[in-house]
């Protein structure tokens, strides 16, 4: 970084080259990176996705013009139907089922009356999360990762919430942010340190992961940090169940 809130600017490959050696085989042509964050991450899945996330425009356009602003009325952007069917679109089909054994299409069958249930349970605040189907995946070194399996009612909301999160907190970041940011992944991540590496004089490159993070962070203070820039205190109940 070279001044405050500015992100370095070289052109970050559109994927790595074939070769690595020096000079790098077949690079492909860069792109440079955005001024700002655009006011639409992704483009939309389908129609109901992109009902869903015009809903949330104004959300995005008030935390660009303040980003102090806290927000009193979020929950009816969580419940909205079209929020809701959009985030059962987005969904794997073939993910793993929760406690219930229940999966994408068995949810899908009767999808307009579940959607109308679960919405219901949210307005009223009688939504209530489910036990979490507890499976341990292999790594590498031999050790096993554990995993929550959420029940696919469950998936819906968490995604839905996200969805709202995003249109407040996605202008807050950097461009060189790219962890749990919609339409980023480990791969751009890659490619930008490789443009870095490749155009920049570079010493030493740190690699750390901070273990057991999600295991150990403080509920209390994350409630605390949402609540800087969410006053609907239904939506800090949301994500607390």
């Amino acid at each position: 970084m070279n001044e405050h809130r500015k992100s370095d600017g070289p052109a970050v490959p559109l994927k790595s080259p074939n070769n690595a050696g020096q000079p790098a085989a077949e690079e492909m042509d860069g792109r440079g990176p955005a001024k700002g964050n655009p006011l639409k991450q992704n483009a939309p899945r389908t129609l109901g996705r992109e009902g869903a996330q015009s809903a949330l425009e104004r959300v995005r356009l008030a935390t660009a013009r303040d980003r102090r602003m806290r927000f009193t009325a979020l929950l009816h952007h969580v419940y909205d139907l079209q929020t809701l069917r959009a985030a059962y679109l987005a969904l794997k089909r073939d993910a793993a089922a929760g406690v219930y054994g229940e999966t994408w299409r068995s949810y899908g069958e009767r999808l307009e009356e579940n959607l109308q249930g679960l919405a219901a349970r949210l307005k009223r605040g009688a939504y209530r999360a489910k036990p979490v189907r507890r499976v341990y995946i292999a790594k590498a070194d031999g050790q096993k990762r554990p995993l929550g399996v959420t029940t696919l009612a469950d998936k819906i909301v968490q995604r839905a919430t996200v969805e709202m999160l995003n249109a407040i907190y996605e202008n807050d970041f950097l461009n060189f942010s790219h962890g749990f940011r919609p339409g980023r992944s480990q791969h751009d991540a890659l490619d930008a340190l490789y443009a870095g590496l490749l155009t920049r004089k570079v010493n030493w490159v740190l690699d750390l992961d901070i273990r057991g993070f999600f295991d150990s962070i403080d509920d209390g203070w994350l409630a605390k940090f949402l609540e800087h820039r969410i006053a609907d205190q239904r939506v800090v109940r949301l994500i607390q169940k």
